[in-house]
């Protein structure tokens, strides 16, 4: 692509990132548009601990002016102190040139490390243009006037950190012109109705036709039933889906900063007509295109105030779905299908490289051994289909996504995508979120522990009612239809889940966090077959820029309280029928459970790892308890 700009790319493109923080180890993430060096220095209020060398710090080129680079700080950090820490480039000190990472009156940026996570804020889903307001910047907003002991001591974001498969026309056409700037890769694209990402771009059915681009899948040549070519993409909404790794890296950019924003007036109507992009569309898309212009000019408004707390919290995240694309391995159909056709296989791979670049190298880099990195080295040192390749075929082969922080309690974050319980007596049938391997690998994990935080992107026990009209359309043979996944879809998963709860060796006390269903809700679960049950709690919070359509919630909810209450017998036709599951009534509410609002989660435990405050803060600075059954909320 040729540059119709003249501007010099900015040098910070996103971050710093606080990431993985223990006591041990203190890990930063950033994007600039040229090879960082200068040093680092992390201290205390005494002391300088580190000075490190930034030209030793791990990187990776993914554009002629895109780089990546993890800062690893090795050495003793004891816990519940404050530390500072400061970044000198080769153009002076970062907080110097961008002075909006620091927190009002602060001078340097400052973070306090707790080494406990009995203080969390938590969610997922954030799409860029749904209308409603971002509640990730409202909380941001709130928490930089917050001083660092008072903060979260993590910020867990537990999937669909951005939404691949539903893309506005009007970031799509910033995300060609990030493209363009930074010279993100190009890269063929094997079995394509066109030839690269270029051709691509410049493509009659680029902006809301790319369904017409996205790979058909033959299960005629398979063992998948059926007699003609089929989507292998089945989201309702995928007419701009992402392709290209430049596309879902430049995306991330985006959505973790306003520098490219500002930098290249990418709202800006006339820079895209300049490229053909928005004059070339029917009237009705470029009303639609006008329409998420302005949703998303609020949006990049905002994204200073998180881009300041990510530099001041620890972010731990995980993928789901929209990272990726709806109905993702959701069943052994559709995993067959996209693993087997190279254009669609090309496509997660890319997703998934895109999501280690800019989440899951940051959450536990220990995890990725000099085999992982070769094959990332190896591509972005020669961006060629034969890299590429190997380097998706490695990602497909991968099986430690999971990982546990250092923690008190450990909070143990799962990877409920790419090791699924495939259905054995039908390949459409939904999988399970995690195979008998991985539940075990589970098991193992949080033996011999008293307390554990457990991150599942899905709700292990979901809304009765809505897995029900989930399972009336799996029986219809819609699954992909209704995203018909969760924990009690499958039995083999369902029942091994609940097996490692009535373990006499797993904790006496759970926390469940998860987000993925965009409605809010609290349970206290027990086991009905023990007077020893451990204490189960489940604190669902979804999303932060996302919403369930209305008044369908207000009717599932009614549905599942009248059809599902304590004493129903349908209880007992349920795969969960040995658990007491009491619903959490947000406060001021005596019949409803579920909370529709874009909001971020707020937990605090006590000694126990028992929460003593679940909570939701909305996208409007409200502030919603869940107090337990009979007791009235707090007044903090």
């Amino acid at each position: 692509m040729s540059s119709l700009f003249q501007e010099e790319p900015p040098f910070l493109l996103a971050g710093p990132i606080l990431r993985q923080c223990t006591t041990q180890s203190v890990v930063l993430w950033l994007a600039t548009s040229k090879p960082i060096s200068g040093s680092i220095t992390l201290s205390n209020a005494t002391t300088i601990l580190v000075t490190h060398p930034l030209e030793d710090c791990q990187h990776y080129q993914i554009g002629q002016h895109a780089w990546i680079t993890l800062i690893e700080l090795s050495g003793e950090f004891p816990a519940e102190q404050r530390y500072t820490y400061t970044v000198e480039t080769q153009y002076g000190n970062l907080t110097e040139q961008y002075p909006n990472l620091l927190a009002p009156g602060a001078t340097e940026l400052t973070f306090y490390l707790s080494g406990r996570a009995d203080y969390i804020m938590h969610g997922s889903c954030r799409n860029p243009h749904d209308p409603c307001r971002d509640a990730l910047l409202t909380a941001s907003q709130s928490l930089i006037n917050t001083p660092p002991e008072q903060r979260p001591h993590l910020i867990m974001m537990s999937g669909d950190q951005i939404y691949a498969d539903h893309v506005a026309g009007a970031m799509l056409a910033a995300i060609h012109t990030v493209i363009e700037q930074l010279g993100l890769y190009n890269e063929a694209l094997p079995e394509a109705i066109v030839q690269d990402g270029d051709a691509l771009y410049r493509h009659p059915m680029c902006y809301y036709h790319r369904k017409g681009i996205l790979p058909d899948f033959d299960p005629t040549e398979s063992p998948l039933k059926g007699t003609k070519p089929t989507p292998v993409f089945t989201s309702t909404d995928n007419d701009n889906h992402l392709i290209t790794l430049a596309e879902f890296c430049a995306m991330y950019l985006l959505v973790w900063s306003d520098v490219l924003w500002q930098q290249y007036d990418l709202l800006n109507v006339h820079q895209h007509q300049k490229k053909g992009a928005y004059q070339s569309l029917a009237d009705t898309y470029q009303s639609e295109w006008l329409r998420e212009r302005d949703i998303l000019s609020e949006f990049v408004a905002g994204i200073p105030a998180l881009q300041t707390i990510m530099a001041h919290v620890p972010i731990y995240m995980i993928f789901d779905d929209h990272d990726v694309t709806d109905d993702w391995n959701l069943t052994d159909g559709w995993e067959y299908a996209a693993k087997t056709h190279l254009f669609s296989r090309r496509i997660v791979g890319n997703a998934l490289f895109s999501y280690w670049l800019f989440q899951g190298w940051g959450n536990a880099p220990a995890s990725f051994d000099k085999t992982f990195h070769h094959h990332v080295n190896a591509y972005c040192h020669t961006p060629n289909s034969t890299h590429h390749n190997a380097m998706v075929d490695n990602l497909y082969e991968y099986k430690q996504w999971h990982y546990t922080t250092e923690t008190t309690p450990a909070m143990v974050v799962l990877d409920t995508r790419t090791r699924r319980w495939q259905s054995e007596s039908n390949m459409n049938k939904p999988s399970g979120l995690m195979d008998w391997e991985a539940l075990i690998e589970l098991q193992q994990a949080i033996e011999d522990k008293d307390k554990v935080i457990i991150v599942s992107a899905a709700p292990m026990f979901g809304v009765k009612f809505i897995e029900a009209l989930q399972r009336a359309m799996t029986w219809l043979g819609k699954p992909l239809m209704v995203d018909a996944e969760n924990w009690m879809s499958h039995p083999g998963s369902a029942n091994t889940l609940i097996n490692i709860f009535t373990h006499s060796r797993t904790p006496s006390n759970y926390v469940i966090l998860s987000g993925d269903v965009h409605y809010s809700f609290a349970y206290d679960i027990k086991l009905r077959s023990r007077n020893s049950s451990p204490n189960i709690f489940q604190i669902t919070c979804s999303g932060f820029k996302n919403q369930f359509p209305e008044p369908l919630l207000t009717f599932c909810d009614y549905a599942d309280a009248i059809l599902y209450s304590p004493n129903s017998p349908l209880n007992k036709l349920t795969k969960r029928k040995r658990l007491e599951i009491r619903k959490r009534h947000p406060a001021g509410h005596s019949f409803r459970h579920l909370t529709n609002h874009a909001a971020v989660g707020e937990l605090r435990l006590d000694i126990e790892g028992k929460p003593s405050y679940v909570g939701i803060m909305t996208n409007d600075g409200q502030r919603i308890e869940y107090p337990p059954t009979g007791r009235k909320p707090s007044r903090s």
